[in-house]
């Protein structure tokens, strides 16, 4: 009598087992609720369900586990999922410093035009001397700074 509720139990047992949802069915249910996540695709194995492919943040890498936990007949999920490195920051260009040749050429155009002031430069350091207007201070400023110098020194006497 022991020997037949014992095989009858174990029957009962495979009876449920096999009544759980197979890999095939648990894979047609993952496949329709984590289509929303471009990238991601799972595996079902004996329940073993495996995430892959590549999330785009951990928010997402999470929001697939969770998904795929929560589908009838998933026994353990192993998380694969692959979140990309950042993209590097692009860098800004350096900054452009022309050399003392063509910024002495350049300058002497510019400040011929504004009587009374005079221009050096030495390591691409341009200097200005002498004396000016006020209101023809900005525009020379403007002008020098535009020929790339590494540095404008203002030593002008303003009258």
């Amino acid at each position: 009598m022991k020997i037949k509720s014992i095989l009858l139990g174990m029957g009962l047992a495979v009876s449920l087992v096999a009544c759980g949802p197979k890999d095939a069915d648990i894979q047609k249910d993952i496949d329709a609720q984590i289509s929303a996540l471009p990238g991601v695709e799972v595996s079902v194995e004996k329940g073993v369900a495996t995430i892959s492919g590549t999330c785009n943040d951990e928010t997402i890498k999470q929001s697939a586990e969770s998904i795929v936990k929560g589908v009838k007949g998933v026994k353990t999920v192993v998380n694969n999922c692959e979140i990309p490195a950042p993209e590097p920051v692009a860098t800004t260009a350096p900054v452009e410093i022309n050399a003392d040749g063509v910024l002495t050429t350049s300058v002497n155009d510019v400040v011929k035009t504004y009587s009374g002031v005079t221009a050096t430069v030495k390591d691409g350091v341009v200097t200005l001397t002498g004396d000016i207007k006020k209101d023809q201070l900005p525009n020379l400023i403007k002008s020098v700074q535009e020929l790339k110098p590494k540095k404008v020194e203002n030593k002008l006497t303003i009258k």
